[in-house]
């Protein structure tokens, strides 16, 4: 069945090429490579058939099974969204994409896929064109992203969107994390190691992670808040997470004894939670190399 989709997409998309000059098939490989079913890759490869060529759903239908089409169909319609404001096309875009989540969430999963590979091709893109797409991922693509916790999915949208919309600022944290790249990630894996060598003989069952903050994240702290790049505390971060309320102080205690915290960035959200309900211990410390990383402690 897959094999037939590919023969169909090749044949109905020859000879159509985008503004760089790929041809479409390409476009819809990438995207097809991304998913993970049989069914999945199918509705990948052919989501540009319908909107491009003279193939109509009722074609995909017979050929493919109704669920196919429908999952074509709310891909097509994803990217067919008419607006005559930009608040108007956000409301409506944010409307079409539940509703399509509700019938089927691998629809919004496509036109991911579909979205990811555009954005990798935005530099052969009229600089308007740039901005509109970019602006549409950030704003409307990339919290949906963030709500169904695909967090490397909504980073990579931001990160290369605001590359378009603020390029001067993109650059200059991307040449402040470059000057730190080497030392950064080693220094995440040997500080989570050293946190679970004392963590894990005292505590049962603790999960270390860490993280190095987003590009877009360092962005909207240096200019929404003002903050020069060596203000920003948790460009690393570790999340320990653990099985009890007592095992989050007892932590917070290991941690304080191991660095030395920063005066006045200890936030303790579990005896007093956010509005939202969010609750966890927040720290930031000083490594003994004099790097600042924030600590998170959860159940």
């Amino acid at each position: 069945m897959l094999q037939k989709a590919i023969e169909i997409a090749e044949q109905a998309l020859a000879g159509m090429t985008d503004q760089n000059g790929q041809p479409y098939i390409e476009h819809a490989r990438r995207v097809m490579d991304a998913m993970d079913t049989e069914e999945e890759k199918i509705v990948a490869i052919l989501h540009d058939v319908v909107e491009d060529t003279d193939y109509t759903l009722g074609d995909i239908r017979k050929r493919f099974g109704a669920e196919v089409a429908g999952l074509v169909d709310g891909v097509t319609k994803l990217g067919k969204i008419p607006f005559s404001s930009r608040e108007e096309q956000q409301a409506e875009n944010l409307r079409k994409m539940l509703m399509a989540m509700s019938e089927d969430i691998r629809v919004i999963i496509i036109k991911f896929a579909d979205r990811m590979h555009n954005l990798s091709t935005l530099e052969y893109v009229s600089p308007q064109k740039q901005r509109d797409k970019a602006l549409e991922c950030l704003e409307v693509y990339a919290p949906i992203a963030h709500r169904l916790g695909m967090r490397t999915v909504k980073e990579y949208m931001e990160d290369v969107s605001l590359k378009y919309l603020d390029p001067v600022a993109y650059h200059e944290i991307e040449e402040n994390l470059e000057a730190r790249s080497t030392r950064r990630k080693q220094f995440v894996e040997s500080t989570k190691e050293l946190i679970r060598s004392r963590v894990e003989p005292l505590i049962p069952g603790v999960y270390i992670e860490g993280r190095v903050k987003s590009i877009n994240g360092i962005y909207r702290k240096m200019f929404i808040q003002g903050k020069s790049f060596d203000e920003i505390y948790d460009v690393f971060a570790l999340r320990v997470i653990v099985n009890t309320i007592i095992d989050c102080y007892n932590v917070l205690g290991i941690v304080h004894d191991m660095f030395t915290p920063l005066p006045n960035r200890f936030k303790d959200y579990i005896s007093t939670p956010k509005q939202n309900m969010y609750q966890s211990l927040h720290t930031t410390v000083i490594s003994k190399e004099g790097i600042p990383f924030e600590v998170q402690i959860r159940t």
